[in-house]
């Protein structure tokens, strides 16, 4: 790091200070200008916000740690978490912007009733914001540190650090974060992370370039990857079909694990519905439209365009430091070996924007639950909308400061991102079903968080009872809290019909389980479900197709390539079929319109 790129960084910090500063005055009149930017987001805004959160400074070093020890296919660990978030395009977003929440814990208070519904909202509030979010914090520190002692940051400008000081300089540069998240709100944060994203992004392709030069093009590093590699670096998929359909024994991940990726975590993890940080810009856009449009931008920023940018990276890691100790330090190691001043400076402030963009939105997201679903539900529920921004203020820095702390006690990006996984599997299943069937209570979906939270926690952290297989953990997880949050269910009597009804009126989900609402209401969906389910497999095959298309193409995998496009194309065509269907259902021959329509 020489004058230059360290004028670079300091440029781009007073940037989206002064960028914070400016939209502060949009975050003041209430309470849902500060958190959900009074409703107002347009798709591009949201959906870019939605990406750059997904992409913290952790994030390629996590790829690059899981292509160096598991190969491609351990990207499924987070590639599965795709069939969730296009569920989340056709069968979520148009219902979360219906319900005009603040934050996902206030649904349990409109979902659910009395006393059980407060606890839950409480419980899940503090959870949310305190543990889960503080764990998020922490590791994306954590990262930031591993950045700053890989790229000798303080040993450029003449100082040996030990490694407090190397925490309290990624805090100082969290404390900046917290100056603008905490002066604009939702606001500041999206509006810095829609720069942030494509900054961080250029920096990705700029290293992948890089990379590539250095090893002489892509044969090269496929051929050099793969050498100093003990198992199948390359398969996406590692099945073999040698007298008939196995897997590989020299691939990366077991099969529990893929098996668990697949067919299990997307939909037993917390964030099955949507996610508290995407659902919080899917209230925000201006529309429901607008949401759904959001949603789908999401998916293509995050799954299409810059997947492949990191996994060159991670290879080009492998091919070139075959005996890294620390698979996740081999992207800012790139950096620092082929990077000429200048680009190096702008790809330096990238992974600082990508830090940026993902701990605004947890310590804006985890105020979020502290003032609107405890401050101002439980301890002062009166509280005027100027006391609620300043409360709001107040809490963002409560989460730095407890995030902060987390940081200290974490050890490698890769342990913490599964414990994070580990510790939200096991309510996702009542949090899809708790749209389309109304026999799910709050009870039910109490009993599931707190036993999925504890069980993931126990089986990740306590040696006695501790499970090294992740996907066989996972498995344990999701298993015994389904079990108790069905009897708990079955135990516990329905809510009422009167909170149902306000319920369906208010969100007006489609399906079977709301039958006796429709009845009783005489209002018809807003949803037709199964066309919905039909589009998310349309979507499912236009998007991994269109992933894996570019991956095949990029890795020199013509057949695997054009494979991939043929399903992303058949994906396209179905899809714009279905999208030509009306959106709610027609009402069923010889019932009367002015008994079904609102």
């Amino acid at each position: 790091m020489l004058l230059i790129d360290w004028l670079i960084v300091v440029a781009y910090l007073i940037f989206t200070m002064v960028l914070g500063i400016y939209l502060s005055r949009k975050a003041s009149g209430s309470l849902v200008d500060f958190f959900v930017s009074g409703r107002s987001l347009p798709w591009w805004l949201a959906g870019t916000s939605m990406a750059a959160t997904t992409f913290s400074i952790d994030t390629p070093l996590y790829v690059a740690g899981v292509v160096g020890s598991r190969g491609i296919a351990g990207n499924w660990e987070w590639w599965s978490f795709g069939i969730a978030h296009v569920m989340m395009i056709y069968v979520f977003a148009r219902l979360w912007r219906r319900s005009e929440v603040v934050t996902d814990a206030e649904l349990t208070e409109i979902r659910y009733g009395g006393r059980t519904a407060a606890l839950l909202r409480g419980v899940k509030a503090f959870l949310f914001a305190v543990p889960i979010n503080c764990i998020g914090i922490g590791y994306a520190m954590l990262a930031m540190v591993k950045v700053v002692d890989a790229l000798e940051l303080w040993q450029s400008v003449g100082i040996e650090p030990n490694e407090s000081i190397k925490l309290w300089s990624v805090i100082v540069v969290s404390i900046l974060v917290l100056f603008y998240a905490g002066f604009s709100g939702l606001w500041g944060v999206v509006a810095t992370d829609f720069f942030q994203f494509f900054l961080a992004l250029f920096g990705a392709v700029v290293v992948a370039i890089a990379s590539l030069i250095s090893v002489g093009g892509m044969q090269n590093l496929i051929n050099q990857a793969q050498a100093n590699s003990n198992f199948d670096i390359l398969s996406i998929v590692p099945i073999t079909f040698n007298g008939g359909i196995g897997w590989s024994t020299v691939a990366g991940i077991p099969a529990s694990a893929f098996i668990a990726y697949v067919f299990l975590q997307w939909w037993a993890f917390r964030r099955s519905d949507g996610g508290g940080e995407f659902i919080q810009r899917l209230v925000a856009a201006k529309n429901e439209s607008e949401a759904e449009k959001a949603a789908w931008f999401f998916n293509i920023l995050h799954y299409v365009i810059r997947t492949w940018p990191w996994i060159i990276v991670a290879l080009a890691a492998v091919a070139i430091y075959p005996d890294l100790t620390d698979r996740e330090l081999g992207y800012p190691m790139l950096m620092l070996r082929f990077l000429p001043p200048v680009l190096l400076g702008l790809v330096v402030a990238s992974l600082i924007a990508a830090f940026m963009s993902t701990v605004s939105t947890l310590i804006n997201w985890g105020a979020s639950y502290l003032t609107n679903d405890l401050y101002g539900r439980f301890i002062n529920p009166d509280a005027s909308q100027t006391e609620l921004v300043t409360v709001g203020r107040i809490t963002s820095v409560l989460v730095t400061v407890l995030g902060a702390t987390a940081a200290f006690f974490a050890s490698d990006v890769a342990t913490v991102f599964r414990l994070v996984i580990a510790i939200g599997t096991g309510p996702g299943l009542v949090l899809i079903l708790r749209w389309f069937w109304w026999r799910i209570n709050a009870a039910a979906e109490l009993s599931s968080m707190v036993a999925g939270f504890l069980i993931g926690l126990l089986t990740s952290i306590v040696p006695v009872i501790q499970i090294a297989d992740f996907g066989l953990r996972l498995s344990v997880t999701a298993g015994i809290t389904t079990v108790i949050w069905v009897l708990v269910m079955i135990l516990t009597p329905p809510e009422s019909d009167e909170t149902l009804d306000d319920f369906y009126r208010r969100v007006r989900p489609g399906g079977p389980g709301w039958q006796r609402q429709r009845q009783r209401t005489g209002i018809r969906p807003l949803q037709n479900l199964e066309l919905e389910l039909k589009r998310v497999v349309a979507a499912l095959l236009l998007l991994f197709g269109a992933m894996f298309a570019v991956g095949g193409f990029l890795l020199l995998n013509s057949l695997g390539g054009w494979l991939s496009l043929i399903v992303a194309v058949a994906g396209w065509f179905w899809l714009r079929q279905l999208n030509r269907q009306p959106i709610a259902p027609v009402p069923r021959p010889g019932l009367d319109d002015d008994d079904i329509l609102p």
